[in-house]
């Protein structure tokens, strides 16, 4: 049995995020019948749609008419949950809205995944990942040479948008637990953005400068080598960027270029110039420094490393012949996810019963209000799950040593990764300190670390101690390349498996290989933890048991390009990058107008000749087909950079071609769309000061949930913390004295 085995789930959505959620869902054994209009799902014909669709019955439904509709209404009332994503104002003359369905279904989940936002003339646009991208400042937020949007090569934010479509579904099922009650729940296109990319600012500091596409900083950077092959080095702490001065001779230097990152990238950049990568990657990784090959993400998802850690799959398509996708991103030692079936058609729908009215005890309270979560995480991938959980109401305990979180800044990234948890202070290497952790873990349901490979174990704080003290425990452990295979005690971050896994080298296509500015693979993580919690809870509910999850950077390089990797005999090739990827071609890319950038996706017919009507251009009929680069993209260029931008989209909306502001980081935190979709909040950092940030992750209609707290300094609420978990005044001044318990004073130090 797994996680979600029994759960009936009606899938109404297209294209990605929709379906995807479906699929985490559905990984876990509910049972999923997906209904496409009559022309099929907009993606059908796209790789990914097998991977989308896995484990789903899919049946063919009108809803315009009578007959449909109404066969769509008998398998709600039988559903679980029910997923749509159409554009706001499209459910309500349907009956089909949430309102409407949670009315007439009191335990029905009813979650709408709209691919922008749910207000406004952007929330109306066709669905395309490179409009999103540009309203949310994601564009600009990715490292370029030249200063204009980049085209993102993969949808990231509508991954992360399924990824938290799958987690707030989870969170409203465990909260029914309590309630009875289903409610609705949106997880739109912002709330992607918000998980992967979403824009923080203190008000008191300048912004950040934008980056360039092999990395700013020399210690976390793309190197080309004699063979004219490249790597990334991933030293982003000092220990691992001593050792590669170390390998390189230049130990006596390393003080002082430590200080000079322009002379230190230059005398780098020279010295991995004069071997050939393999050499460097031998020496390198022969003295425990990060660092990994650039490749094809073809050769990653075919590679030994991806086979040994189990996370291939092949099944049998009977037109398309053997179809690889990945495996679930996540393994559950108790209640384990599973890829039983491509998307199969089926004649008819099922005939699933009504789902009888549930005893009701209503409540408002945020989906996992009582969850107790010690987070031992660090950097992305382990801290922000933490702040994902907390987001969705879950007491959520930052448990940092004395020498801190690595990655502990004033800067945006640490708050935005740890925000809504309080922050403990604890040495576990005190044996005073390692009972205190087992006694909180007897109340607590989730821990939660990223630590190298048998440091839990040294630490007496694995599964197996854990569970010893309190079986209904859920573990959760992340690490680089998972817990099998001969990388699995390396360590490994974000950019190395972008490096791999082949992101850098599609995002750049047939020129150099480019770094994600967003740190794809562990924000990608943060979301899978999130989200692997949630399920394990639910199975708990049915259990009574714990488990371990295991999860890894390398599981979310496949999940996070999970449509590009699905791979068989004549697959449809990748969009293709470039270095400052403006777009994927001349009418589907990012122009500039006279006062700022504009996003125009083209992609029939139609919408062509009404782009030219609108810039009084005679298009020819070949004009979808123009490259990005070519002589179309550079009239419209000219054309389009003497146009003012507001009334020039008003222009293109009224024609119905698909076209959005692309914003800078400034004009996205000030965007009047984003504050009144509620993609944004101010909040107030008591010694930092005044900050915006995302307001969170999902909206659910009766459970709301939000950030509870600031990001801590070190230490913060220990004393709190601890007596509100229950540990009595006494003890914890004894383990304050003692130094296994440390708190902050307020100012940013320790007392």
């Amino acid at each position: 049995m797994s996680a979600y085995k029994g759960l009936r789930i009606a899938d109404f959505s297209q294209g990605v995020a929709g379906p995807m959620a479906a699929m985490l869902l559905g990984d876990f054994e509910a049972e999923i019948v997906k209904i496409e209009p009559p022309g099929g799902d907009r993606a059908k014909d796209r790789p990914g749609y097998q991977a989308f669709n896995r484990n789903k019955q899919v049946v063919t439904l009108d809803l315009e008419t009578a007959d449909g509709l109404a066969a769509a209404q008998t398998l709600i009332a039988g559903a679980d949950v029910a997923i749509f994503d159409h554009a706001p104002g499209r459910l309500e003359p349907l009956g089909l809205d949430g309102a409407t369905l949670t009315a007439a279904h009191a335990g029905l989940i009813h979650a709408w995944m709209t691919p922008y936002g749910t207000l406004g003339p952007w929330s109306q646009l066709a669905p395309h990942h490179s409009l999103l991208a540009g309203l949310t400042g994601t564009a600009f937020k990715q490292g370029a040479y030249a200063d204009q949007p980049v085209h993102l090569v993969l949808p990231v934010l509508w991954y992360g948008q399924a990824v938290m479509g799958a987690a707030a579904i989870g969170s409203a099922l465990y909260e029914r637990t309590r309630s009875g009650l289903g409610q609705a729940l949106t997880v739109s296109g912002l709330h992607g953005a918000s998980e992967v990319s979403g824009p923080m600012r203190l008000l008191n500091q300048p912004p950040l400068p934008r980056g360039i596409p092999p990395g700013a900083n020399p210690r976390y950077r793309l190197y080309q080598c004699a063979d004219g092959e490249w790597f990334f080095l991933g030293t982003l702490f000092t220990n691992f960027y001593r050792k590669a001065f170390e390998v390189l001779g230049l130990e006596d230097a390393f003080e002082a270029l430590e200080l000079d990152q322009v002379a230190a990238r230059d005398l780098l950049a020279e010295m991995f110039a004069t071997r050939t990568r393999d050499e460097w990657l031998e020496a390198l990784q022969a003295n425990d420094v990060p660092c990994a090959a650039v490749g094809s993400r073809e050769a990653w998802f075919a590679g030994a490393v991806v086979g040994e850690a189990g996370l291939r799959k092949v099944l049998l398509h009977p037109t398309l012949g053997e179809v690889a996708i990945p495996e679930p991103p996540a393994k559950f030692s108790a209640t384990p996810p599973s890829i039983r079936s491509l998307p199969t058609p089926a004649k008819s729908l099922p005939d699933w019963e009504p789902r009888p009215k549930p005893p009701a005890k209503p409540s408002t309270a945020a989906p996992l209000t009582g969850l107790k979560v010690l987070n031992l995480g660090t950097v992305i991938a382990g801290a922000y799950a933490g702040t994902i959980l907390g987001n969705f109401g879950a007491d959520v305990a930052k448990v940092e040593p004395r020498e801190a979180d690595p990655f502990r800044s004033d800067g945006p990234g640490f708050l935005t990764y740890n925000r809504g948890v309080r922050g403990l202070g604890l040495d576990l290497k005190q044996p005073a300190g390692r009972e205190l952790f087992h006694d909180l873990a007897r109340t607590a349901d989730v821990v939660i670390d990223n630590y190298r490979l048998g440091v839990r174990k040294r630490l007496g704080i694995d599964y197996a101690a854990l569970k010893a003290v309190n079986p209904r425990i859920i573990s959760c452990s992340i690490n680089a390349y998972g817990e099998t295979g001969a990388r699995a005690a390396l360590p490994g971050f974000d950019p190395l498996l972008q490096a791999e896994g082949g992101m850098m080298a599609g995002q750049g296509g047939a020129d150099d290989p480019i770094l994600y500015t967003i740190a794809v693979n562990d924000v990608a993580t943060a979301g899978v933890v999130a989200a692997s919690v949630i399920a394990a809870v639910n199975a708990r509910e049915r259990t009574g048991e714990g488990q371990e999850i295991l999860t890894s950077l390398l599981a979310q390089s496949l999940l996070f390009q999970i449509g590009e990797m699905v791979s068989y005999a004549g697959r449809p090739a990748n969009d293709p990058g470039g270095l400052d990827c403006i777009g994927v071609s001349a009418l589907h890319r990012y122009y500039a107008c006279a006062d700022g950038w504009i996003g125009i996706a083209c992609d029939t017919p139609d919408s062509a000749k009404a782009l030219g009507a609108v810039l009084g251009l005679d298009l020819a009929p070949d004009a979808l087909a123009q490259p990005r680069d070519g002589e179309l993209a550079s009239r419209l260029e000219a054309t389009l950079a003497a146009r003012p931008r507001a009334a020039l989209l008003e222009a293109l909306l009224t024609a119905g071609v698909a076209a959005a502001p692309v914003l800078r980081g400034a004009e996205a935190l000030q965007s009047d769309w984003l504050w009144e979709n509620g993609c944004l909040e101010n909040w107030e950092h008591p010694r930092l000061g005044p900050a915006i940030g995302v307001r969170g992750f999902a909206d659910l209609s009766r459970t709301p949930g939000g950030f509870r707290c600031p990001t801590p300094d070190l230490g913060q609420d220990s004393v709190a913390l601890l007596t509100d978990w229950g540990i009595a005044p006494q003890r914890i001044e004894t383990l304050v004295a003692s130094g296994a318990v440390f708190t902050s004073d307020g100012e940013g130090g320790i007392a």
